[in-house]
């Protein structure tokens, strides 16, 4: 067992294969540990969240190091059965792999029970294992740009199966309807860690049922993925309301996100700059949690139905009021503006930061998708971007105040501004050992360029010099933090950010300082980033941590 840096709030356990993984998150979440926040397990580690003010690191690694790995994992009662038509695009070159034919591959796939060892990618994607010993079989060389929903696949000793289109490199042998995700049901994941699946072929059978005396769950057709959706006001007067004349870039309802579903493969997701966004809601006396909009890269026009209050907080970019007599004046940032019938507010380019945050006084009506309005763009989870067009309900302020003006933070990143760089702490694991001395060194030494291939799932940086590996063998997929910068083959590193996947193969040199964080939020394209280690990498012994 090996302990492994991520953050203050987050440690990687590294297990010896996942068998010791399942053992050991079955005992952690048997007998949970005071303090530990969420757990999100791979194939041979599991990442640890935990409260440091309840506690410290050095209880948590002593707490883990004296569980029993020895024990055995109890097998789930429930049996989810899945029909699938075996035409898969990669099933002959699967074959030939593994030196059987087609139809050996399907009797083999069909023929053994796998289970649900771990979730992540996406919502409802399931590493199952336990299949035939004969299936090891490599990811695709290249990627496809895109799977689609359905596919069932092979990687490595795993099996899956996508639960919405998606860029993926497993190897593809057949398809089915069986939705993996459904937020119409109680747990919009079909596949639960612990689940037993079997995999039934469509085209031998016409009716599939479960082995008697177990508990069995069959669905036969997808249902479309629910979105969440922000209530249409009307113009009628009726209800105070805020009309979308233009969305800019991109606009999204975010809040502080959906924690606590690993267990399902969802990410948090949330506002990309945290501060900002509670800031917006405590200027105008709402609760700091609720929903805002977030726009990236100015554009958003927003014209008021009836008497409104709102604020707008993050980048620095020009705010204007436009009267409906057609008047206009510059508005300021965080402050509370107050809007008449027919008044409109937009906000223009950021000439700094890259994210305005706009909330309203009472709030806005928008459906919770698991606990959250936030919209996760990756996932595609919550409510849609909004359109030219869209009327947003607000709700009734329970009481009509707001707050003092706040000052704007004295400085934020600049897009091409070669002389202004923004230093991100960064501590430094859980995978640097992964690295060669000389592209640890490079990594701070060197400076980042944000390239416009970047968005809320993450930061594309390109530098002078890639990093290079020590250790080249592929990394077993494992759990990846808010802040990773995971460094993939081409040794250009990303900067995982709100909608970041919950799990990633690729290993990962450091992670932002969480007081780095909303920083990070609001970095722009063609931006300069310089990375500043503040701890060096060194394993957590049990015995020697303090």
């Amino acid at each position: 067992m090996r302990f492994l840096p991520v953050n203050r709030q987050a440690i990687m356990v590294e297990l010896a294969d996942l068998q010791q993984t399942l053992v050991l998150l079955a005992s952690l979440q048997a007998q949970p540990i005071e303090g530990v926040q969420e757990l999100v397990p791979a194939a041979r580690t599991i990442l640890v969240y935990f409260e440091p003010h309840r506690i410290t690191v050095a209880r948590l690694v002593n707490a883990i190091a004296g569980r029993d790995l020895q024990g055995s994992v109890q097998r789930s009662e429930v049996l989810v059965q899945i029909p699938v038509s075996y035409d898969g695009e990669d099933l002959a070159e699967v074959a030939q792999i593994l030196g059987i034919s087609a139809e050996e591959v399907v009797r083999r796939h069909t023929g053994s029970e796998w289970s649900v060892a771990f979730t992540g990618f996406a919502p409802g994607f399931a590493y199952l294992s336990g299949g035939d010993a004969i299936f090891n079989v490599p990811r695709r060389a290249t990627p496809r740009t895109k799977v689609p929903a359905g596919a069932v696949a092979l990687a490595g000793s795993f099996s899956a199966v996508y639960p919405q289109a998606s860029p993926g490199g497993w190897q593809i042998i057949g398809v089915t309807d069986t939705a993996m995700w459904d937020l119409s049901r109680d747990l919009p994941a079909l596949l639960q860690p612990g689940y037993r699946v079997r995999f039934v072929d469509a085209g031998a059978v016409e009716n599939i049922a479960a082995d008697a005396g177990q508990q069995s769950i069959s669905e036969i057709k997808a249902s479309e993925i629910k979105q969440g959706h922000a209530q249409a006001a009307t113009e009628s007067g009726a209800a105070n309301g805020l009309k979308v004349r233009a969305t800019g870039l991109l606009t999204v309802f975010q809040d502080r996100g959906r924690h606590g579903q690993a267990g399902q493969g969802v990410s948090a997701s949330g506002a990309m700059d945290q501060a900002a966004f509670k800031s917006a809601n405590r200027l105008l006396g709402n609760a700091s949690d609720l929903p805002v909009l977030e726009t990236a890269g100015g554009g958003l026009s927003l014209q008021s139905l009836g008497e409104n209050v709102v604020a707008v907080t993050g980048a620095d970019a020009p705010i204007t009021l436009t009267t409906a007599q057609g008047q206009r004046w510059a508005a300021p940032r965080y402050a509370a503006i107050a809007l008449a019938d027919g008044d409109s507010l937009s906000i223009g380019q950021p000439v700094a930061g890259a994210r305005c945050y706009v909330a309203v006084r009472g709030g806005y009506q928008v459906d919770a998708v698991l606990g959250s309005a936030s919209a996760d763009t990756l996932a595609h989870v919550g409510p849609p971007a909004l359109q030219v067009g869209q009327l947003l309900n607000v709700q009734p302020a329970t009481h009509a105040v707001v707050g003092h003006a706040q000052l704007p933070p004295e400085h934020l990143p600049a897009a091409g501004d070669a002389d202004d760089e923004v230093v991100l702490d960064v501590e430094l694991g859980p995978r640097t050992d992964w690295f060669t001395p000389e592209a640890v060194a490079l990594l701070a030494s060197q400076r980042w360029q944000v390239t416009p291939q970047s968005n809320r799932v993450g930061l594309r940086l390109t530098g002078d010099t890639a990093l290079t590996r020590a250790i080249t063998a592929e990394l077993p997929s494992e759990g990846t933090p808010l802040g990773a910068i995971q460094v993939p083959a081409n040794g250009q590193p990303v900067l995982f950010l709100a909608d970041h996947p919950l799990t990633g193969g690729y290993p990962v040199i450091g992670c932002v300082a969480p007081h780095h964080l909303d920083l990070a939020g609001q970095i722009p394209v063609g931006a300069w980033i310089r990375f500043n280690p503040i701890h060096r990498f060194a394993e957590l012994a049990p015995a020697a941590v303090k």
